[in-house]
């Protein structure tokens, strides 16, 4: 075989079966060409059509153009999960511009970051209140020309905490911003290599950096998964109702269920929360067929009461990413309910793709799956990363794709690190077997994955080091078996200071970072450990803590990736 693992893909599916590219404001034409009147979004029980949601996107797109923010313009979306995403998503990207996604689990610092390195000067939000008040920050410290702020109860009253908009010139709402807008004659020129979204992701420096990704990346990466799951979708020949409880803001439910659901004429039953109950209504009343989600949404279905007596049998499709699951969770579902679940790898810069289990084939308990079509993965040496490792021995996995970004937004050099000519270093230490599975062993940063999201030590160390009496900090991941990882913070107090409590910690924090990246430990220490020349050393910690290594197994088996 000229690719490893491919005598395991679904009959038909070749490695070389041909990706497409194009334009995301293209993708959404055709289905709403295609699919006219059928539900693509359901929203508090109300059904959008593929017509509709076309429209609604032609209009903001025409908004945006009216003000200003086309070509070459970044737009911010500050968004949870409602039909507002996609349509100034979808919107933002036919009038011509980039959409920046920024994440309502974040800080104010990183999310300040964010806005200023993208350059965007405009924001769209919503008026909700775990939105709004901290978009307002931003229009305080000057880093907006305009907030453009989509009010909730448009697409029904649920009673979500609302906050008022104060009187601002800056401040429009999305009725008035949008009111009398018209299409022009011309849609703007857009190509498959231009820029469609700046993904934040960690930088090494601390900082997030924007990973660009292309119009080209994305609908490469929906053509991927096209093309992997084609035999089992002609096989069915149903209309899909997928769960979307994953943010809209993440790479992975960007990819898998936003964009491919579109593409294929889909129903995305839109969740603004996981709420377990909900998501159970969803599956045992209306009958969801797909179910993407992350550990901890399957550790709370594993853990519900008489999970046996509970109807999943409309799922056919499920799938857990953004975080490893313990085995024992895909062992509880399976044997109380029949669902195996099993886990693929990608991550922000591969626009999620990256490898999958195919429904046939060798079972590999830990294993992170099959490199996808028009995806070559290989595994290099740490010291060296031209030179290739034999299979089974470790080193940092690579890939390439059409799929995969280009580089970092204003990071050349960022950017040129990362790359071996055109194949991108991805941090995760793995091998591959001689079937040509892939597993992951470590990672070589020192970020962790909480929850299926990304969490960053030295952010959180640097706002710990605002405490005052807090001399020296190091934050390392623990396990957790909620969360796959958690937060430690070791810290070492300043002379005469008196220790505090892990929930004063909390409190102190609350508001400069986000709720995923506050500590879930705190120690406190007389000396932190230090490298030859004195740094502080997160590595030489991490040592010292580190379990043996069979307590570590359960975690990285059923193996999930990173977004």
């Amino acid at each position: 075989m000229t690719h490893p693992g491919e005598q395991f893909y679904p009959q038909g599916v070749r490695w070389d079966d041909e990706i497409t590219r194009g334009t995301l404001p293209d993708l959404l034409s055709a289905a709403a060409t295609e699919f006219g009147v059928r539900p693509a979004l359901e929203f508090r029980d109300r059904p959008i059509s593929y017509s509709e949601l076309e429209a609604l996107v032609e209009m903001v797109a025409g908004a945006f153009l009216r003000a200003g923010y086309g070509k070459n313009s970044s737009v911010a979306l500050f968004l949870g999960n409602s039909p507002d995403h996609p349509v100034n998503f979808f919107g933002a990207l036919k009038a011509g511009a980039r959409v920046v996604h920024l994440s309502p689990l974040d800080g104010e610092i990183a999310l300040s970051h964010k806005l200023s390195d993208s350059g965007a000067r405009v924001l769209v939000t919503s008026n909700l209140s775990a939105l709004l008040p901290t978009a307002l920050k931003f229009l305080d410290k000057g880093l907006l020309d305009r907030l453009i702020v989509c009010e909730d109860d448009h697409w029904g009253k649920v009673g979500t905490p609302q906050t008022a908009l104060p009187d601002n010139p800056k401040i429009i709402t999305y009725r008035q911003f949008t009111e009398g807008a018209a299409k022009p004659p011309q849609w703007p020129a857009i190509s498959a290599d231009d820029v469609a979204l700046l993904q934040y992701t960690g930088g090494t420096t601390g900082l997030p950096k924007g990973a660009m990704l292309s119009h080209g990346n994305l609908t490469s990466a929906v053509s991927v998964y096209d093309v992997w799951g084609k035999p089992s979708r002609l096989e069915r020949n149903a209309i899909e109702r997928v769960i979307c409880v994953l943010p809209l803001f993440h790479i992975y439910a960007l990819t898998v269920v936003l964009l491919s659901s579109i593409r294929r004429g889909n129903l995305i039953s839109l969740h603004q929360r996981f709420e377990v109950e909900a998501v159970m209504r969803d599956i045992e009343v209306k009958r969801a067929t797909s179910f993407p989600g992350v550990p901890t949404m399957w550790i709370a279905i594993a853990a519900l009461p008489e999970l046996d007596k509970r109807n999943l049998s409309s799922l056919v499709s499920v799938g857990s990413g953004g975080a490893p699951l313990p085995v024992e969770v895909a062992r509880i579902l399976e044997s109380r309910v029949g669902m195996k679940l099993k886990s693929g790898w990608g991550m922000t810069e591969t626009c999620s793709p990256g490898t999958a289990h195919p429904k046939e084939g060798p079972e590999k308990p830990g294993s992170i799956g099959l490199m996808l079509p028009g995806i070559e993965m290989d595994v290099v040496s740490l010291e060296d990363p031209t030179k290739l490792m034999p299979v089974g021995e470790a080193g940092e996995i690579r890939i390439r794709g059409p799929n995969v970004t280009k580089g970092y937004w204003n990071r050349p050099q960022e950017t040129a690190k990362a790359f071996v000519g055109d194949r991108f270093l991805t941090g995760d230490i793995g091998y591959m077997d001689s079937d040509g599975y892939f597993y992951l062993v470590d990672r070589k940063t020192d970020m962790i994955i909480s929850g299926g999201f990304n969490v960053y030590p030295q952010m959180i160390e640097q706002a710990i080091y605002t405490h005052p009496a807090v001399q020296e900090v190091i934050v390392i991941g623990i396990p957790d078996d909620y969360r796959g990882e958690a937060a430690k913070a070791f810290v070492k107090l300043r002379d005469g200071a008196k220790p505090f409590t892990l929930d004063e910690l909390r409190t102190f924090l609350t508001g400069k970072l986000g709720k995923h990246e506050l500590p879930a430990a705190v120690d406190f220490v007389d000396e932190l450990p230090r490298t030859p020349v004195g740094k502080l050393s997160r590595h030489e910690l991490r040592m010292r803590q580190s379990p043996p290594h069979g307590a570590s197994q359960k975690q990285q088996a059923a193996s999930g990736g990173r977004s």
